[in-house]
């Protein structure tokens, strides 16, 4: 487990604002949380030196790009041995449809997020990519009706009940 990074009000503040809208300027950030323009810079440079700003995305909509329909695949792995574990990852990451992958403790071994054209396309990416493979068990498919995106990811003691970005 990486070490965790001491974050102060203005650091959370900063977070909060980017995580929101990772396209705010440096001004507009400094105006916001109550800095200077170089402060801020600097701010926003230890963050992500010290890995808490891991990168930034750019977001799609599936739907727009002809893949509307998305799903979770649970997939069971066995037998479930390093040297099998690697060669898996790295071929349902390279897949055009694959959007998350997660390693699961409990009876399904890996939760895959993929989005793809239609019901047919699912059909084709369950049977051809994973049920396929002679290391895949077992693959159960849920579809995605809607999702939400949730609040900026702060560190327990910024989330605790009872505080208030006012309180920082």
């Amino acid at each position: 487990m990486a070490d965790s990074v001491v974050l102060d009000p203005v650091d959370l503040h900063i977070l909060r604002l980017l995580q929101n809208d990772a396209r705010t300027t440096y001004r507009e950030l400094a105006a916001e949380v109550g800095v200077a323009p170089s402060t801020c810079l600097d701010r926003v440079a230890r963050l992500r030196r010290s890995g808490v700003i891991l990168g930034h995305r750019l977001r799609l909509d599936p739907a727009r790009i002809g893949r509307g329909l998305e799903a979770l695949l649970s997939v069971q792995v066995r037998p479930h041995r390093r040297e099998l574990i690697g060669p898996f990852v790295e071929r349902i990451r390279a897949l055009p449809e694959s959007r998350a992958l997660f390693h699961l403790t409990g009876p399904d071994d890996y939760l895959v997020h993929v989005a793809v054209a239609d019901t047919a396309d699912l059909q084709r990416l369950v049977l051809d990519e994973f049920t396929s493979q002679r290391e895949v068990a077992r693959v159960e498919t849920r579809l995605i009706f809607q999702q939400w995106e949730c609040g900026p990811l702060l560190p327990p003691a910024a989330t605790a009940p009872g505080r208030t970005e006012e309180s920082e």
